[in-house]
């Protein structure tokens, strides 16, 4: 039997290794290796460097100089440089001047490169939810980013809130799809200044749940044409108002024109009559005529003065009343639009998709709530405003219906509540919370679409609240990622890194998905992603050392005596052109089998 030829070398990051050959599988390198990069090329090129920040963020380093300067330095680990397709690792310096340097077009390029590799696995999850639920469910939110008050460098950053504070720095819109197989995949991130608010992001974040997914839901032109006939109403009434309100002012324009010129013609007689007194050297007596002119003449100034005042207000109501009707024009003409637009993406549409989403209280204005019901979106969300909490529950409270959703919440449904300022109905669920004081504390979910929320508090409580899957992930980028640590300063590069940290989340995932099917060995359990969980594999297993063996198809590593594995071992198929999902037997066995085969050889 003829020896394979085999190449052995030392890691201290082991996982690293792993997740360059399924990279490998899956095109990444090759992709990211040719994007055009108008930069220098001498030891290292500058698709390699942004790939080395790439691993670098699978590694969970906080800081690029990590790269370097850490106790184990990955810029000098030739495993993982072998298993990314590099023949060795640039200085972290390079690196950083490489990614101040990209052009925001460069790092849009890098960007489409990523979503590329993971449009399969979004569109086999989006697969996988209809045929499990019927629906996809999406989640929203903006996570704050901040820097330091002091810091002048960082480009584009604005006050706004973050963490329960006004703190100085940028702000990240994110839109996560729950995935039957992983739990949670990251379809997008957004970067945004720090004084953006959530109520501005509502249409930006379906906008790229659907870019991501390719998918969309059937728009529900009907509901426009309703709310265009009842705009219709309202523009008539306003115009009506409004052209009465305009006779009204003309009529007192009128009444002050004639009160002035009364008012001119007695200062005329009351000055031709005092003069005429002056003359005659006749005294102002209190009931001569000099004295009742006078007095006339004092009222007629008044009245003037009052009709000023009149007349300033009839303006006013007139031009208020002209301002709302063309804003009542202007929404008018924007739903027109928006109608016109979604029947053509109806008629485009031939696989629509029912799609929930589920968004916290900042994004619940009632503009943002029309949008995403409009859209054709099945909504989950909170009551935006303290005060609309307040009426609601004033208006709404059944003392005797509360019901027990958790500890120290309570809950009690309404259906097809119709608020004054709203155009459709909506359940509404009221919550309260019983603090530490005695007290309880109010709030108020609501939800429009088919679901038969109102039937069933509990269940109505435990959905929503299962949108802290993605402050969970938020939670899992920051302290995992360090998506809060800016790597450079600039904002290429920092759109960059967002989108590394949202890959990587899901690339780990999928990494333990691709293992658990297509790899062999005694170390397979420990490397699951679910059982291990993300924070572990980066922090630990990302960090561990192994003896890397590698024939032209396979990949064996032995973990070292002072790893968290020790002597357990992994054979990683090397370059294997079969999918991640549902792998056959055959291939199992053929791997299994060229695995055995090494170790006796060996």
């Amino acid at each position: 039997m003829r020896r394979k030829q085999i190449s052995t070398t030392a890691t201290q990051h082991a996982l690293l290794v792993i997740w360059g050959e399924f990279a490998q599988t899956q095109g990444l390198v090759q992709k990211m290796m040719a994007i055009p990069v108008h930069q220098k090329e001498r030891l290292h090129t500058p698709q390699g460097k942004v790939l080395e920040q790439l691993v670098a963020t699978l590694a969970g380093l906080p800081y690029l100089e990590d790269m370097s300067r850490s106790a184990h330095p990955l810029d000098q680990d030739a495993a993982v440089a072998e298993a990314w397709g590099q023949a060795q690792w640039a200085d972290y310096s390079g690196v950083s001047r490489t990614l101040q340097a990209l052009s925001m077009a460069e790092a849009q390029r890098f960007i489409a490169c990523l979503q590329g590799v993971s449009q399969p696995f979004i569109d086999a999850e989006v697969a996988l939810a209809i045929a499990a639920e019927g629906r996809v469910v999406y989640d929203g939110d903006l996570t704050g980013l901040p820097v330091s008050k002091s810091s002048t460098s960082y480009p584009d950053v604005a006050y706004g809130h973050m963490d329960d504070a006004i703190r100085l720095g940028y702000q990240a819109a994110v839109v996560s799809l729950r995935s039957p197989s992983y739990g949670r995949l990251w379809l997008a991130i957004e970067h945004h200044p720090g004084n953006t608010l959530s109520a501005q992001q509502g249409l930006a974040l379906v906008q790229a749940a659907e870019a991501n997914t390719g998918r969309r839901p059937w728009r529900r032109v009907d509901l426009i044409e309703q709310r265009l006939k009842l705009g219709e109403a309202e523009a008539n009434a306003l115009q009506q108002r409004l052209a009465e309100q305009r006779q009204k002012l003309e009529k007192v324009r009128a009444n002050r024109d004639q009160t002035q010129q009364q008012t001119h013609a007695l200062q005329s007689e009351l000055a031709e009559l005092a003069g005429w007194y002056q003359a005659q050297n006749f005294p102002e007596r209190p009931n001569s005529r000099l004295a009742q002119l006078r007095k006339r003449w004092l009222v007629y100034q008044k009245r003037g003065v009052h009709r000023e005042k009149e007349l300033v207000q009839a303006a006013h109501v007139c031009e208020w009343s002209q301002v709302r009707l063309t804003q009542q024009q202007t929404e008018q003409r924007l739903l027109q639009e928006r109608l016109e637009g979604f029947q053509q993406e109806n008629a485009a549409n031939l696989n629509p998709l029912r799609c929930a989403f589920r968004l916290d209280a900042g994004f619940g204005t009632w503009e943002n709530l029309a949008l995403l019901i409009e859209m054709g979106y099945e909504v989950y969300t909170k009551v935006n405003n303290h005060m609309n909490v307040k009426v609601f529950h004033r208006s709404l409270t059944i003392s005797s219906a509360w019901q027990t959703v958790g500890v120290g919440a309570e809950m009690q449904a309404h259906q097809d509540f119709c608020p004054t300022s709203f155009w459709y109905p909506i359940d509404v669920g009221l919550e309260r919370f019983q603090t530490s004081e005695g007290g309880w504390k109010l709030s108020a979910l609501i939800h429009f679409g088919p679901d038969p929320v109102t039937s069933n508090c509990q269940q109505w409580f435990d959905f929503y609240n299962g949108r802290q899957v993605i402050e969970a992930g938020i939670k899992e980028s920051k302290q995992v990622f360090y998506l809060h640590h800016f790597k450079v300063r600039s904002i290429p590069a920092i759109l960059l890194q967002e989108h590394f940290i949202a890959f990587a989340a899901n690339f780990i995932r999928w990494t333990s998905a691709w293992i658990d099917q297509s790899c062999t060995g005694s170390a397979k359990a420990a490397l699951q992603q679910p059982s291990a969980g993300t924070k572990r594999l980066v922090q630990v297993m990302a960090h561990t050392s192994a003896e890397v063996c590698r024939s032209s198809d396979i990949c064996l590593l032995r973990f070292g005596h002072l790893s968290c594995l020790a002597g357990k071992v992994l054979c990683v198929p090397r370059l294997t052109s079969q999918p991640l999902i549902h792998p056959g037997k055959v291939q199992f066995f053929q791997v299994f089998h060229r695995f055995t085969e090494w170790l006796h050889n060996s």
